[in-house]
């Protein structure tokens, strides 16, 4: 007890402290800003590519259809089909009266895991490059905007998804932990981390999700006003 009341508090998004718990990990608060960490992650090719995003002028196309409350409700029926993929999963669900917990492997869990990420992924990655083609037909500050995401996405995809990859590899880790330290009924709680380690990260893969969508809204009310002007 006195050593868990020692360990560092783990600030951060919903899904890092949960894998932090799960894990029992001490993490050390980081002593970087954003911005040095992010000049260790950007390349000279894509530090290059973002200041021409930033500073150039992008080419500005109105054409093309407009956003509205369909597009937003297109994303949240995503996220709610994601979400739901996750709780209604047959693996993830509760154990039968016959279920011998120690008969189980990880690997089924592994490969389930696996397989709602890359649902995740696709989902998200479609939706987002989406969104961002919509952005740039706003204005021309919308569509410096819009690169500016794209060369943002390009740069740090691979880091991202060489980290969340890691996530299987740390729940295999909990669920012996469980196994061993649990008689019975720790398959259970198991499967109820595994949902909620797949719904947080699916909240921090809708994060650029949610970051156009505000920028879409933002100028949407904006050309209200001005019609209304």
């Amino acid at each position: 007890m006195v050593q868990a009341l020692q360990r560092t508090a783990v600030r951060g998004p919903t899904f890092i402290r949960l894998l932090a718990r799960l894990t029992d990990a001490d993490v050390p608060a980081s002593r970087q800003t954003l911005p040095d960490r992010l000049s260790q992650w950007l390349d000279w090719a894509h530090a290059l590519a973002l200041s021409t995003a930033l500073d150039g002028r992008p080419a500005h196309d109105p054409e093309g259809p407009s956003f509205g409350s369909e597009d937003e409700e297109e994303c949240a029926r995503l996220r709610a089909s994601l979400a739901q993929a996750v709780a209604s999963d047959p693996v993830l669900a509760p154990a039968t009266p016959a279920e011998d917990d120690a008969a189980i492997e990880y690997t089924v869990f592994r490969q389930r895991y696996l397989t709602l990420q890359r649902r995740m992924q696709a989902g998200t990655g479609h939706l987002r490059g989406r969104l961002r083609d919509m952005l740039a037909r706003q204005s021309v500050d919308m569509a410096r905007l819009a690169e500016v995401d794209a060369v943002m996405e390009l740069a740090l995809s691979p880091r991202e998804q060489m980290l969340l990859a890691a996530v299987p590899a740390l729940l295999g880790e909990h669920f012996e932990r469980l196994r061993a330290a649990s008689p019975a009924g720790w398959l259970e709680g198991f499967r109820k981390d595994m949902q909620s380690v797949l719904l947080a990260e699916l909240d921090v893969r809708f994060q650029p999700v949610e970051g156009l969508l505000a920028a879409l809204r933002t100028r949407q009310q904006r050309s209200h006003v001005e019609e209304s002007a």
